[in-house]
């Protein structure tokens, strides 16, 4: 049973890892990290400002009692003068606890000092860095943004990106229906010059019924030809014949479309 789940949590670790792959961009990264340095930056510079007005708060402790030791010093000669030696050796008494508090507060001040100059470098260095890691980063981010356009611009050429398989998706899909619509209309074309299928137009004709009107068209220029040969001849007769030929003909066609022609009696 433990295997099992050993095996489950590296499987899920993987897909979890390659989710994370997939949707990290390296620039992100790259700014939040620039992010966090400029943090820790400014934490760094507000540690300095602390030290230094720690220090500066040392610095007037000091100025005060240095001030209150050299005005005990000045009583106590005042007081020694006129004969208070009492007075006297009162005051110096007190200065002295205060040359004692001075020379804690001195070396509370050197200690100060020390620290701020340590935290003073260390800003300067991680000032530097950051710097130079802000740098590094906007090349990253340039060379990283160029080669993704690159490789934008290589998959539309090739039509492996989403957009162009799309567009090429459609394209297949319009040149195989109008390949389908034209063998359609062509295979329709076909068998309706057979006369397998009848033009409910009427416009249309099979290839039977065309030879038939291409034979009689030919019959009525040869019949013509012939009235012409005639007449150019100059025979009476034989233009007499073409004459009632033609006439006979006429004659012909009208008694047969008479003949097709429907009567109306009159009422």
């Amino acid at each position: 049973m433990s295997g099992v789940m050993k095996r489950m949590g590296m499987i899920f670790r993987a897909k979890a890892n390659k989710a994370l792959d997939r949707a990290e961009d390296p620039r992100e990264t790259l700014d939040y990290s620039y992010q966090k340095q400029l943090e820790l930056l400014q934490k760094v510079r507000r540690g300095v400002a602390d030290v230094a007005t720690s220090r500066k708060r040392l610095e007037l402790q000091l100025n005060q009692l240095q001030g209150q030791s050299a005005k005990l010093e000045d009583q106590g000669r005042k007081a020694l003068a006129l004969g208070r030696e009492d007075l006297a050796r009162e005051a110096l008494s007190r200065r002295a606890a205060l040359q004692q508090q001075v020379s804690d507060l001195e070396v509370q001040h050197q200690t100060l000092q020390g620290e701020e100059e340590k935290l003073t470098l260390a800003a300067q260095r991680l000032q530097a860095k950051v710097d130079a890691f802000r740098t590094k980063k906007e090349t990253i981010k340039a060379t990283y943004t160029a080669a993704q356009a690159q490789t934008r611009i290589a998959e539309s050429f090739s039509g492996i990106s989403e957009e162009m398989s799309d567009v090429g998706l459609a394209i297949q899909r319009a040149e195989d229906k109008t390949a389908q619509l034209q063998a359609r209309a062509g295979a329709i074309d076909e068998l309706l010059a057979s006369g397998a299928l009848d033009d409910q137009s009427g416009l249309a004709k099979d290839d039977i019924q065309a030879e038939l009107d291409r034979l009689s068209g030919g019959t009525d220029v040869e019949l013509e030809l012939q009235r012409m040969k005639a007449e150019l001849a100059g025979g009476p007769s034989a233009q007499q014949q073409a004459i009632e030929g033609g006439n006979g003909s006429a004659q012909n066609q009208n008694q047969n479309q008479q003949q097709s022609q429907p009567r109306f009696d009159k009422q």
